[in-house]
Parts: C-alpha cells; structure tokens; sequence
C-alpha cells in the first residue's frame, strides 16, 4: 500500500507528552512504545526542517498532576520544544479550544496536521474531531499514541487496548486518516 497524503504542508502535532502521565491517579496504559514512536517521529520531522507544535495541558483543576507547577505538569524527556519549535497550552480536551493553534496553522500554511499523543480517547481525539470540522486534513498515528484502561460504569474495566481500538476506528471512519509510524516515517 502506497502512502497517499502530500506531507509538503503538514505539521507534527504532539498532544499531551507530559509526565503526570506515569502514575496516580492515572489508570494503567498499554502502549510500552509510545514514547519511542513519537520520539522517531519527532526526530525525523525535525530532521527534514518541517514545523512542529507541541501541546500542553495546563490544567485549571484543583489538585490536578496537569497543573503548573506540579511535577507531572512538564513534558517528557525528549519531548520539550526546541528554539523554533512552538507551543500551544490548554485548559480543555481540544487544542484548537480556548488556543490560537488555527491561527498558527494557518500561518505556517498547513493543510495536514500529523496528531499522537496521550491519551487516544480524550485529547487526542477531541483535537482531531475538533480540527476536522474546522476543516483541516487531520491524520492520527495510531501506534504513537496511548490511552488508560478506563471503567465500564458496570463495575468492570474496558481495557486499554480496547479503549484505543474503539477510538481509532471510529476517527479513521469520519474524522481522519491513520496511519504508523513506520509508514510515515518512511513517507518522510
């Protein structure tokens, strides 16, 4: 299969790569290699000199590891911009909420915008369904991206896994296109 998307005008978005992610009270995650497919992918974009936007969630919450000033608040190792590299901060689900990230799209004359990060189901998916009907060509990388094992509301667990699978479905039916980091890098 032959990748089919132009990446001339498309952005790398990292969503969420922050350390709060590593332990309480958030639940169990699945994907051991996210940080090593974003980092490649990260690594590569870099390398070819072509934009990447970080986003950062800055919570408002009381008491939330996503806050300012709370450890879990700061980026993953490896994942802190770079000079140039630019940065959104957010206090909801959607990085094009509440954010001038439209703005800056469009000012570096994207039509693409490249999404992973944490967690599948909820940042990551509300940016991609927000952007999508905002108009962007909006493209997920499935295999860089991880999500928690969330409760069912019936007293059991919807695994990780499961959580991921259900939402990249659905994305790649009606809001994205998907794809891995192996076939995007070699795309690049």
């Amino acid at each position: 299969m032959t990748f089919q998307t132009d990446l001339n005008d498309a952005v790398l978005l990292l969503v969420d790569f922050q350390q709060a992610f590593d332990g309480p009270p958030w639940p169990q995650r699945w994907n051991n290699d996210v940080d090593r497919n974003a980092l490649a992918l990260l690594a590569a974009w870099r390398k070819a000199r072509r934009p990447v936007i970080h986003v950062r969630h800055d919570s408002v919450e009381t008491g939330s590891t996503l806050r300012p000033g709370e450890p879990g608040h700061a980026m993953r190792p490896g994942f802190e911009p770079l000079p140039g590299e630019q940065l959104v901060t957010k206090s909801v689900n959607s990085a094009f909420i509440g954010t001038d990230l439209d703005l800056r799209l469009r000012r570096l004359g994207a039509k693409t915008v490249v999404t992973c990060g944490i967690s599948t189901d909820m940042c990551v998916s509300t940016t991609i369904r927000t952007g999508a009907n905002m108009g962007w060509a909006m493209m997920l990388v499935e295999d860089a991206c991880d999500c928690f094992a969330l409760p069912d509301g019936k007293g059991g667990t919807v695994s990780a896994e499961d959580v991921h699978r259900a939402h990249v479905a659905t994305l790649g039916f009606e809001f994205c296109k998907v794809t891995s980091t192996d076939t995007l890098l070699e795309a690049l």
